[in-house]
């Protein structure tokens, strides 16, 4: 009798020890989880700050660089600008274009094209006039440079979206005011021209403007060092056409400006090219 109830002691005793180990080895089990798991969040959470304080760091650039071309472009155009009005546009006003697009125009086209949201296929690819609302000759994207060869170079970076509806040239070498004047009563989506020859095409009421969102300034020099800012003629064709034709929607909120080549301009101004008052 002494026996048999020793025995069923340690048995007990057995069991209860094993069921404590096997506690403490789900619990230290339990703990390692939880430490991973709190390992695992704060990398999370470490990588999420990391994110938007990248994210904020590129928005404060960019900010900075928009604010920049802005008041670069009015020093150009000899307007001035209150603090308000400048702070009011910069954000609807400019678009800019990755530095790199300047050696791939392709990135040009791809940038103008994301300016347009997830319906860009609508505005740029479209070819049937819509009554009401796509008038005939009616871009919703205009290219402005200083010669032919230089409008023919940009529409390059936009051949993706022109197989369908096929961009105007709208310069004169080669090229008569009157065959212009036909191509512009089908629907134009992208435009690209010369300052003097898109004047004459608004002047002969065959280029409209009533769709126009974005509008692209070729900022490039030639060979020469010249740009559309700062050729002679050239430049006071270009001024004349925006100051009439450009300038209200823009500071209305109604037409984005790309000035692309940027940059370039401004290391140009720096080595003393500058650019001079209108």
């Amino acid at each position: 009798m002494g026996l048999g109830l020793g025995l069923v002691l340690d048995l007990g005793r057995a069991r209860l020890v094993k069921c404590v180990f096997i506690c403490k080895g789900r619990a230290r089990g339990v703990t390692r989880m939880a430490i991973e798991k709190a390992k695992r969040k704060a990398n999370s959470n470490s990588d999420v700050r990391k994110k938007k304080k990248k994210k904020k760091n590129n928005s404060i650039e960019n900010e900075s660089s928009e604010s920049e071309q802005l008041r670069f472009f009015q020093s150009a155009m000899g307007i001035q600008l209150s603090s308000l009005e400048l702070e009011s546009l910069k954000d609807k006003c400019i678009l800019e274009v990755p530095e790199d697009a300047d050696s791939d125009v392709t990135i040009l086209g791809k940038t103008i094209k994301a300016a347009f949201g997830a319906s860009w296929k609508e505005p740029l690819c479209q070819d049937q006039l819509i009554e009401g609302k796509v008038h005939p000759g009616s871009p919703a994207v205009l290219i402005v440079t200083s010669s032919a060869l230089r409008s023919i170079h940009l529409l390059r970076g936009f051949r993706s979206v022109t197989k369908q509806c096929h961009a105007a040239k709208l310069f004169s070498k080669h090229m008569k005011l009157e065959e212009q004047i036909s191509l512009l009563k089908n629907r134009v989506n992208i435009a690209s021209g010369t300052p003097s020859r898109i004047k004459k095409l608004i002047d002969a009421e065959a280029l409209g403007l009533s769709r126009l969102q974005v509008l692209v300034l070729d900022m490039h020099p030639d060979v020469k060092g010249y740009s559309l800012l700062t050729l002679p003629q050239v430049r006071d064709e270009f001024w004349e056409l925006f100051k009439n034709y450009f300038y209200q929607p823009m500071i209305q909120g109604d037409l984005r400006i790309c000035l692309y080549g940027y940059q370039v301009a401004v290391r140009l101004k720096v080595k003393g090219n500058t650019i001079p008052d209108t």
